[in-house]
């Protein structure tokens, strides 16, 4: 037992068994607090259910992990990709007490939102068909890791603005927790190594509580007072909020429903890009070839039956999320146990209203500070996938292909998503959706191909795979 104490957090780890169901239920926490932020702002911007987004969050991860005979560590928290079909088909209603602030759930037609989103979702089971009828090797020869490795690169870049723009609301606190979650990281020994997201999240919002208490203001009062209001148990959910709901009013409209699904469905074109991106990622990771074992048809056909199964009870959508990814990369605990005990958390604070106000209260600086070293991790796996297979840059075409791809991710993250028109529905593509394709399409036109997809080499599936 001694030996294996003094591996933690230098070698991968694939049983967590090994460490006990204690510091299990810690790691559970650390994945559940790391995918927290991201995944309670979505309904924070939309106006659907906080406690809602933690259920489903959760019984969409174990839903997946059902689906994909429980060997990926991919945790299914909010989606981004489709806030602009929310805000598009359901609108942030004007404050009446705030004039020009519009932080209003337009709960009349959330629930249309919805329905397009859960459409979207059965995409996913589509192009799932597609990986399972013309199998994974077919399909992959088109995300070579020219391809993969500068997206998965850009994943994490494009979320780093987010995590300075939540540093720069108090940068004293979010320094804590980046210190705290570096000197674990580095110094730390034993579970201390493996648990520097949690100890980073809890020291600095520590930190913020001692300072409010000594009168410094550095968490929202009006928070704290819901936290001080909020019921110790509630219903995640109500039937009115649902599509159930929905289709069981009197005043349904279908052109409204329609209108939805025209908005909302050509999203999970991008969405399900990026889902191939996050799993490179994860696969490249943890060193599993996760893309042909349980294979693509099977991590889609998760995702999008959770997006689906989230939707119909008033929830975000759900996607792998990168942020636990990255708790991968620093903790090396590569079980997918861990990850369902956080789902199992995840469940059962959902029904707990203080649980979410307490939560909330969490000062922003904090979860910035823990973001900024996660997302450059999720960016740091990308450069490793490049190198590792040996991507050769003095081929002409594998610069463009990575040039193109990093400024079109970029430069459309900070300028503005790529609109159209299609009817009389708009259209947004983010700049990771944009990048993707365009890789996808320049790797598959352009000649002088260097890699052959199926022959057993490391660019195999994107990664230099470790069985």
């Amino acid at each position: 037992m001694q030996a294996k104490e003094t591996t933690i957090g230098q070698e991968a780890i694939y049983d967590a068994r090994v460490l006990g169901k204690p510091r299990m239920l810690v790691l559970g926490f650390q994945h559940m607090f790391a995918m927290f932020g991201a995944t309670v702002l979505v309904p924070t911007l939309t106006g659907l259910s906080v406690s809602a987004t933690l259920l489903f969050a959760g019984l969409g991860t174990l839903l997946f992990h059902f689906l994909t005979k429980r060997k990926v560590p991919a945790f299914l928290g909010s989606s981004f990709a489709f806030i602009g079909g929310y805000t598009a088909v359901a609108p942030m209603l004007e404050n009446p007490d705030s004039p020009g602030v519009f932080n209003i759930a337009n709960t009349e037609m959330l629930p249309y939102a919805c329905f397009g989103v859960a459409l979207a979702g059965l995409l996913y089971v589509v192009l799932s068909a597609l990986f399972k009828i013309f199998g994974t090797r077919k399909v992959m020869r088109y995300f070579p890791p020219i391809v993969t490795g500068p997206i998965i690169i850009c994943i994490g870049l494009t979320l780093s603005s987010t995590a300075i723009t939540s540093c720069r609301s108090n940068w004293a606190i979010a320094l804590v927790a980046i210190a705290i979650v570096v000197a674990c990281n580095i110094w730390g020994k034993g579970m201390v190594k493996i648990i520097p997201i949690l100890l980073g999240v809890v020291g600095s919002y520590a930190v913020a509580a001692i300072c409010q208490i000594t009168g410094m203001e550095v968490m929202d009062p009006a928070k704290l007072q819901a936290l001080a209001d909020a019921a110790w148990i509630g219903l995640p959910f109500h039937f009115s909020d649902t599509v159930f709901g929905l289709l069981a009013r009197p005043d349904l409209d279908t052109g409204k429903l329609l209108t939805a699904a025209v908005t909302i469905m050509p999203l999970a074109l991008a969405t399900m890009v990026e889902h191939i991106g996050d799993m490179c990622a994860i696969s490249s990771t943890c060193e599993r070839n996760y893309l042909e074992d349980p294979g693509f048809h099977r991590t889609l056909l998760g995702d999008g039956l959770a997006t689906t199964l989230a939707s119909l009870f008033g929830a975000p959508a759900n996607t792998t999320y990168g942020e636990n990814t990255g708790v991968l990369a620093l903790s090396k605990v590569y079980d997918p146990k861990v990850i369902r005990i956080a789902a199992g958390l995840a469940i059962l604070f959902s029904f707990s209203p203080k649980f979410a106000a307490l939560i909330a209260c969490m000062p922003t600086a904090t979860m910035g500070g823990v973001s900024m070293v996660l997302y450059g991790m999720i960016s740091a796996v990308g450069v490793r996938n490049v190198v590792e297979n040996r991507v050769d840059f003095t081929n002409s075409r594998n610069v463009i292909i990575a040039a193109l791809i990093m400024v079109l991710a970029i430069g459309i993250n900070y300028s503005g998503a790529v609109s159209f028109t299609v009817g009389e529905a708009t259209i947004s593509l983010s700049g990771l959706a944009v990048a993707a394709i365009a890789g996808i399409l320049l790797n598959a036109i352009l000649p002088g191909k260097d890699y052959e997809f199926g022959t057993g080499g490391p660019g195999d599936t994107a990664v230099n795979f470790k069985v």
